[in-house]
């Protein structure tokens, strides 16, 4: 049962590390237009920091463009300065009644650093699923001292390989995925 247990532990640290990375490069922004970008930004609501999807509706009316329409008009200041002290790098445009966003088209040389972004995201995940892995390991051998079988601990170690490199594909699988989406004209 221990073992079982073990097992899943890891398996949950490695699931967590490809969502997380799956998270991060959602708001990376890939020379379309998408709500996700402005997920991360905060505005000063009533002294409390709050995302700009609870203060305005936030919609994506083309592939160029991101409409925030703020729920009061004392927000329009607040949500244009967050925008601009986001690493965002876009300037929002302001008609008095809705905060447009254009998406410029990416440059190549911005383009090529954005995947270099994204593979170091992917490798912080690869490292997060081999230390998963290792204190499994650790964790097994331990075991071993504690009165656990070696041909157990050394299946178990073999299971938590397998897992490693599921995980290890996964994670490729989605750097690939956001680099087509990137690179894509």
């Amino acid at each position: 049962m221990e073992v079982k247990e073990y097992l899943n532990n890891a398996e949950e640290s490695m699931k967590l590390a490809v969502d997380y990375l799956e998270d991060t490069l959602s708001h990376i922004r890939a020379g379309k237009a998408s709500a996700k970008l402005i997920d991360g930004i905060k505005v000063d609501y009533y002294g409390s920091l709050a995302p700009i999807s609870n203060v305005a509706n936030v919609s994506v009316p083309d592939a160029r463009t991101i409409a925030i329409t703020p729920w009061e008009k004392t927000m329009f200041k607040e949500i244009e300065k967050a925008i601009l002290n986001s690493d965002l790098g876009i300037t929002p445009e302001n008609n008095g009644e809705v905060i447009r966003l254009n998406i410029p088209p990416l440059t190549e040389e911005r383009r090529k650093q954005l995947v270099k972004q994204c593979k170091a995201e992917a490798e912080n995940a690869k490292v997060s699923v081999r230390n998963a892995r290792r204190d499994t390991i650790d964790k097994l051998k331990k075991e071993v001292k504690n009165g656990l079988s070696e041909d157990v601990e050394k299946d178990a170690e073999g299971d938590v390989q397998k897992l490693h490199d599921k995980y290890i594909k996964e994670i490729d699988a989605v750097f690939a995925e956001k680099e087509k989406e990137i690179l894509k004209v």
